[in-house]
């Protein structure tokens, strides 16, 4: 067991028993939260190094760490989770999950398959069109393809 998720107001302590888990409303999920505020998938707990790191999956109510709405962050021992409504405080130790140095001070690279631009908004996984740059046969930079309508020729 790598930790636990203490429910905050009462209730059986959740064991986190692998190293990748979802909590979510649904079924399949890892951890299953049996309330309708809680997203089908809801978020995704990761331990990297010896530490807990959380992801929203654009569930509907949200995820906080230590009250404050979060996307991504690492817990430490004691944060308070908050999944829609539903509180919890973590604990684990974190030598004890592997941790030989001290934790990163933000969400690992690559951590959810996400470059480090995807990760900061400045792209995304389409790939966006290309345009050559090189100059054209006078010399000339080609224009870029003219908006409308698919075929439509400047």
């Amino acid at each position: 067991m790598y930790g636990e998720l203490i429910p905050q107001g009462g209730g059986d302590p959740i064991p986190l028993f692998k190293p990748v888990l979802v909590v979510g409303r649904r079924e399949s999920a890892d951890i299953v939260l049996r309330f309708p505020n809680v997203s089908g998938s809801h978020c995704e707990l990761t331990l990297v190094d010896g530490y807990w790191f959380i992801k929203d999956l654009a569930s509907s109510n949200g995820t906080k760490v230590n009250g404050v709405r979060v996307s991504e962050k690492r817990l430490d021992p004691g944060d308070k989770l908050t999944v829609a409504r539903h509180h919890f405080e973590i604990t684990y130790e974190p030598s004890k999950n592997g941790a030989v140095a001290a934790p990163a001070d933000s969400v690992p690279v690559n951590l959810w398959g996400k470059s480090l631009l995807e990760s900061a908004g400045l792209e995304s996984r389409r790939s966006a069109p290309t345009f050559s740059s090189a100059p054209g046969p006078a010399g000339r930079r080609p224009d870029p393809p003219a908006a409308g309508k698919r075929g439509d020729r400047p």
